[in-house]
């Protein structure tokens, strides 16, 4: 276990700052559910690494189907502690959410579907989602938009990293009725999470070669909240005199994002911002199906799909593009220092894409997610 050891070492590091926290179903059937209670008790693999599974909703079941066959293929030295939380299928609560904490402390890396927040409100502001992310204190969501050799879209040869403070903002769960028919929504912008992340980000560009930072921003019109932001990336960005660092506001970036996407290299925003733009970028290079995204606390990582998307009209219907979770897979792998088979699945995924013959239906194929898993544990050198 010494690599593992190191690699988390090596994770705290990039995100080190002046005040550090802890770092960070739509289940198809019954069965699954039933399933998951023995496989949350599976014996410990000798020699194996623990990683917690949570298949979420919609398709994610399917998607994290497709990641244990071609681990399975790879002979991945991964151990998967399988549980299930949906607030839609009713498998939440907070002894299951608490089951779920317990794994991921324990394991420190974690696979994750979307678990899906309804939109009605039934006494609690908070989705489990949400709660998942603040006590685990996964500030810093990291999707690196990427396109995919083969796959022409309208913008080719993308190569941009979006990085989104994801524990306060809008997304705070602070709203009340002021008077009747009021509603106000709290935004929280704070010093040490704006510091944090902005070194999060300077940090991540530094290890990975990057040459510019862009912090996004609302800074003209929330003059406070934003400008609390955008002042604590100008302080963080004279630590980092090799790193160019540009200011945009929000709704321009969507535009240049749209025209000129190429002018971006790593860009950092406040929650929602980064939750738009997440989406707007991975539209750029195929959409939510092609997209791997990431989640870090100083001592947690979760991998999961870029966008978050449950695509619940999809479910059962064997249509579900496993690309981004994957890719997603071959990034956590990479993170415990599986080098070898990071780079085997990463490549086996890329070859079928680009070969062009096996493709999902929303790359303008007829593959549907088993063919395309298939087609990927083919790939893989024998």
């Amino acid at each position: 276990m010494a690599a593992f050891i190191g690699v988390r070492c090596l994770t705290r590091v990039l995100v080190a700052a002046p005040n550090p926290g802890a770092w960070r179903s739509l289940c198809t059937s019954a069965v699954a559910h039933a399933a998951s209670r023995s496989q949350a008790e599976d014996m410990r693999v000798e020699g194996a690494f623990p990683v917690t599974m949570l298949p979420g909703d919609g398709v994610g079941p399917e998607l994290m189907h497709a990641v244990k066959e071609v681990f399975k293929a790879a002979s991945v030295p991964v151990e998967f502690q399988e549980h299930h939380l949906s607030e839609v299928q009713n498998m939440a609560s907070e002894e299951k959410l608490e089951q779920v904490l317990s794994s991921m402390k324990e394991n420190k890396v974690a696979i994750i579907g979307k678990i899906h927040t309804p939109m009605e409100y039934k006494g609690e502001l908070a989705s489990y989602d949400m709660r998942l992310r603040r006590k685990l204190d996964l500030f810093a969501n990291v999707v690196h938009v990427k396109s995919l050799p083969g796959y022409k879209t309208r913008h080719n040869n993308l190569d941009l990293v979006i990085i989104r403070e994801q524990t306060e903002g809008e997304y705070s769960s602070l709203e009340h009725e002021s008077a009747r028919g009021v509603i106000e929504c709290l935004k929280i912008v704070t010093r040490t999470k704006s510091q944090r992340i902005a070194k999060f980000a300077f940090d991540y560009a530094t290890k990975k070669g990057r040459r510019k930072v862009t912090a996004v921003h609302k800074a003209n019109i929330m003059k406070l909240g934003d400008g609390l932001f955008l002042q604590c990336c100008e302080e963080v960005a004279e630590l980092y005199p090799k790193i160019k660092f540009e200011t945009m506001i929000i709704d321009n970036c969507c535009m240049q994002l749209v025209q000129n996407p190429y002018q971006f290299d790593v860009l950092v925003m406040p929650n929602l911002y980064g939750n738009i733009i997440d989406n707007l970028a991975a539209g750029l290079v195929g959409g939510a199906g092609v997209v791997p995204g990431e989640s870090y606390s100083a001592e947690y990582a979760v991998f999961e799909t870029g966008a978050r998307h449950p695509f619940a009209q999809a479910v059962g219907r064997n249509i579900a593009n496993p690309t981004a979770m994957l890719l997603s897979a071959s990034n956590m792998l990479r993170h415990l220092n599986l080098e070898y088979h990071s780079n085997m699945i990463a490549d086996a995924v890329k070859k079928v894409i680009k070969v062009g013959k096996v493709r999902t239906s929303d790359m303008g194929g007829y593959a549907t997610c088993q063919d395309f898993t298939e087609a990927v544990i083919g790939a893989l050198p024998q």
